[in-house]
């Protein structure tokens, strides 16, 4: 590899070269990358520590908010970096680093969300088995699957990506290092690239989105012809209304971007989707979960309070 890369750099244009409107984005950037550290952590911790959370649930819903810090850790400090200099540059090695890991990150959390709406079609549709199909080596063991997919699928485009020929130029449009800028950039053919992309990203991610959709069609189904309350059907349901609105915020922009899987689509939109999926997402996930879930919300006040109540003493 090392014999035909004439590139041993990229430059990362980022998002503007205004440089007042830099100043404004390096402010608003790093209060939500802030705001995402502090919430996924909140959540993060109050799962570990608070024993009534301890369910597969929030088992899962830890995960999701590890990976959220993760996720955005990955992009959001070089791009803040990069509001501070003139020229953002970024290693050969160091780019395929940073698209290793983003992809990694996000397909993973795209097969979480499949997990963790099987957990609720568990929950609702066979609640006398819940504990034993959900015990906790299946949610450890679903866990794993779920790190390793992502793991092993953005292996796949790393090594994939890495082999093709940069002779130049090195601009990549894009605020970090993603496939579809990249492949803009490639002396050698993309064809091998383009095609992974469509299919098994496209797999990846679909495959967990219509497991999501399948899984509610299951509950929906269940709550209208095996519960015939109103007030038990809506308590039940609003167990999911976190989750799904967390899969809207997350499909949306993601299935956008990549489902046309063409080099040359690479765009100021892109950078403005991407934006959505690995900034604005971290941050709204933890909202969402606390602010419409009240276990959380009492267990977060109570650790709060039992830290003041210590601080005082």
């Amino acid at each position: 590899m090392k014999n035909r890369t004439e590139v041993s750099e990229f430059i990362l244009l980022g998002l503007t070269k205004d440089h007042r409107l830099q100043q404004v984005l390096f402010t608003f950037f790093l209060l939500f990358y802030i705001a995402c550290l502090l919430g996924n952590g909140a959540i993060l911790a109050v799962t570990l520590v608070e024993p009534r959370l301890h369910t597969p649930m929030y088992f899962f819903l830890g995960n999701l908010s590890c990976l959220d810090i993760c996720y955005s850790t990955v992009t959001v400090p070089k791009m803040l970096s990069g509001f501070l200099k003139k020229h953002q540059t970024i290693s050969f090695i160091g780019c395929f680093t940073q698209l290793h890991f983003f992809h990694f990150l996000g397909s993973s959390e795209a097969v979480l969300l499949g997990i963790m709406a099987y957990d609720r079609y568990v929950a609702i549709c066979h609640p006398l088995r819940y504990t034993l199909i959900m015990s906790k080596w299946a949610c450890v063991t679903l866990a794993g699957t779920t790190w390793a997919a992502g793991f092993f699928h953005a292996l796949m485009h790393t090594v994939v990506t890495s082999q093709l020929w940069f002779c130049g130029p090195n601009l990549i449009a894009h605020f970090f290092c993603d496939i579809k800028p990249l492949l803009k950039l490639a002396c050698s053919s993309t064809t091998l690239n383009l095609i992974l992309l469509k299919l098994v990203t496209g797999s990846i991610a679909l495959s967990p989105f219509f497991f999501t959709l399948l899984s509610y069609f299951y509950i929906i189904s269940f709550l209208f012809f095996k519960i015939q309350s109103w007030q038990n059907r809506w308590k039940a349901f609003s167990t999911c209304a976190s989750h799904l609105s967390v899969v809207a915020i997350f499909y949306i922009p993601v299935l956008s971007n990549y489902m046309v899987a063409s080099a040359s689509d690479s765009s100021a939109n892109d950078m403005i989707i991407s934006v959505l999926y690995s900034v604005i997402t971290p941050v709204l996930n933890p909202l969402i979960y606390t602010l419409r879930n009240q276990e959380v919300k009492f267990s977060i006040k109570k650790i709060i309070n039992k830290n003041l109540h210590f601080e005082r003493d």
